[in-house]
Parts: C-alpha cells; sequence; structure tokens
C-alpha cells in the first residue's frame, strides 16, 4: 500500500525465513549492545520500551539531556554494532534515498509496553526516509498527522511488515498502542511474548 503522503505499507515484506535469520543477526548483536530502559526528558519517566542501537550513531534519552544521537552506548560506554546487512538491504530497496542509514533504533515491546504518540525530529537529514521492519508479536501501530487534531488512522503490524514514511508523512504523529501477545513463533521462547521493532533512520 503507497498513499499520496508518501507513507508505504508492505505487507510480509520479509518471509519467514528471512524474519528467523533477521532476528538472530539482531538478538546476537543485542548480547553485545544490551537493552537498557530509557527515561524521558525533564521528568525522568522510564520509558515502557527497552531499546538498543546499532549503526554509527544510536538515538538515545535520558532526564539530563534529552532527546540526541550519539556514538556509544550510554551504559556501557561501547560503540553500537553494526548494522546487519539484511537492514541496509531493506533500506536501499524501500526507501528511495540515496545515502544509507546511519542509526538503527532497536525497540523491544514487552507485553504491556506502548509507544505515545510523535514525530521522529531529531535528525538533521529531516527530509530523510523512516523505515520500519516488525519482527515477533503482532502490533497496534496508529498514523495520524502533523498535528494532534488530525484524524489518526490504525492498523495492525504483523512480524515480516515493513513501513515507510517519507514525504509528508515522514513529519506525521505516530505510535504503538499496544502489541498483541502471543501472535508470533518467530522469537525463542524467551523473548515471548514479545515484539522487536527496528527503524532505520538517516541523521545527518
Amino acid at each position: 500500500m503507497h498513499r499520496d503522503d508518501g507513507f508505504t505499507f508492505h505487507k510480509t515484506y520479509l518471509d519467514r525465513a528471512a524474519q528467523a535469520a533477521l532476528a538472530g543477526e539482531v538478538l546476537r548483536r543485542v548480547a553485545l549492545s544490551p537493552l537498557y530502559t530509557p527515561s524521558m526528558p525533564r521528568t525522568g519517566k522510564p520509558m515502557s520500551v527497552r531499546m538498543t542501537n546499532f549503526g554509527p550513531l544510536g538515538w538515545v534519552t535520558d532526564k539530563a539531556q534529552g532527546y540526541r544521537y550519539q556514538a556509544t552506548h550510554p551504559v556501557t560506554e561501547e560503540p553500537w554494532p553494526e548494522m546487519p546487512q539484511a537492514l541496509i538491504g531493506i533500506w536501499q530497496a524501500v526507501s528511495g534515498w540515496d545515502a544509507p542509514p546511519q542509526a538503527c533504533l532497536v525497540n523491544w515491546y514487552g507485553d504491556t509496553a506502548r509507544l505515545g504518540q510523535h514525530i521522529d525530529a531529531d535528525e538533521d537529514a529531516r527530509d530523510a526516509p523512516v523505515v520500519s521492519i516488525s519482527l515477533g508479536d503482532s502490533a497496534k501501530f496508529r498514523l495520524g498527522g502533523p498535528t494532534l487534531k488530525d484524524k489518526s488512522t490504525s492498523m495492525r503490524l504483523d512480524s515480516g511488515d515493513v513501513v515507510v514514511l517519507a514525504g509528508a508523512s515522514r513529519r506525521f504523529r505516530h505510535g504503538v498502542d499496544k502489541i498483541l501477545p502471543g501472535t508470533s513463533t518467530l522469537l525463542p521462547e524467551d523473548w515471548r511474548p514479545g515484539r522487536l521493532n527496528l527503524t532505520l533512520r538517516r541523521v545527518n
């Protein structure tokens, strides 16, 4: 599905074998760059998702310094692992952007995690698209418009789905209302119920 506003939904872009291969690459890197719980700027309230990053830059947030990109893990202080080549291939195939992604934000949603409506606005490359890949349990994804007053649409993202926010939709509010536990057996048992979301971004 491709909309006039630049939002594209690639249903089951990755088949089961490709999903399993990518999940294995992701989990091997998470073992080196562990998930941590970020906190909101100003309030310091913990977010319900846990996260890490791959690539030269990673998106982080905390009470003291707020939203930003940096080259090292905020807990281990080690550089982020390199991105799996499969992610770069997906970006090249669906993004329509010549330059490669610089950050892959890895969000882990447990059975009660959610992500409030927001706009990705911490990148200097403001016109570059955002590419999002789902692995594991399904999620209810909500896409709105540039303001809170705009009507929003709910859609189900299943494992292997890929969405692209480009053009006007790059500045649309979006979030995850909830995950649907038990809808996928892709991830190892100790990662279930749960969902991995991989968000590719160009920063500079």
